[in-house]
């Protein structure tokens, strides 16, 4: 493509990468990426992925901002809380980078809907805070056959990984099989949640959703990234494929999408 003067500006130093090049940022350009929650995760990784010239960025979240959003959600402001977070974070990547289109669908993902929007994109990525919402976007993602890059966070700590599983990797239920009880594990509205690892993890995440949509460096399917912000310590574990898995599995049991848990909205 003939990029037009300031997007060589914008894009140079980009462009300037052997990894990326004027190819590498069409691509970017080109390309289609879901964001899944619009919170915590899904703000810096919506910023970079919009700096970095990703073409077209899907946002589903059905809430609005509130006060106790601003600690860590920074696509949004003060003087937009009680927007919806999907037209807030649109005026923000706007701002950023006039390039992208911005796709807002104020709405939870369900089972009813996840296939359909899923589809459009090339790339997912969850910022969701419920493990039914992670089970369903998981699931989803498998029988659209759509790479799946996924983080969470929690107090001082955070998770990476991706999802390949139509590439022979594991998905999300090969690792974790079930959701915990009720109760076992809190929510960032009862643990709380350091705003600046919500930072750290959305942008590791923006960084392996570009190396995805560029297929560049070593991909982090059939890796488990571990952060822990007080130790300042990242460490990663091997995940295989389970052949007893319920989805991906050698003898599956799921085999269309079930209703999803109402996820919670807080670390979002």
């Amino acid at each position: 493509m003939d990029f037009r003067d300031d997007q060589i500006h914008r894009y140079a130093r980009h462009i300037l990468l052997p990894e990326v090049g004027g190819t590498g940022q069409e691509k970017l350009l080109k390309a289609r990426v879901l964001i899944i929650g619009a919170g915590g995760l899904g703000s810096p990784l919506a910023l970079y992925l919009a700096a970095a010239g990703v073409g077209t960025i899907g946002i589903v979240d059905d809430d609005t901002v509130d006060l106790s959003n601003l600690q860590r959600q920074i696509a949004h402001t003060t003087d937009r809380i009680g927007y919806p977070k999907v037209d807030s974070a649109l005026a923000s990547l706007k701002a950023l980078n006039p390039d992208v289109q911005v796709i807002p669908y104020r709405q939870r993902l369900t089972a009813a809907n996840a296939l359909e929007i899923i589809g459009q994109y090339d790339v997912v990525a969850d910022g969701t805070d419920s493990f039914g919402s992670r089970f369903l976007i998981n699931d989803a993602c498998y029988f659209a056959r759509k790479t799946l890059v996924s983080a969470a966070i929690l107090r001082f700590d955070g998770q990476l990984a991706t999802y390949k599983p139509h590439a022979g990797g594991p998905c999300y239920r090969c690792i974790f099989h079930g959701p915990p009880p009720d109760g076992q594990i809190p929510t960032c509205a009862q643990a709380g949640v350091l705003g600046a690892v919500a930072g750290t993890m959305g942008t590791l995440q923006a960084t392996e959703v570009v190396k995805e949509l560029l297929g560049i460096g070593t991909s982090m399917a059939g890796r488990l990234m571990i952060y822990d912000a007080l130790e300042a310590s990242f460490r990663t574990i091997k995940a295989r494929r389970d052949p007893g898995c319920p989805l991906c599995g050698d003898h599956p049991t799921i085999t269309t999408l079930g209703e999803d848990i109402q996820p919670e909205v807080c670390g979002r």
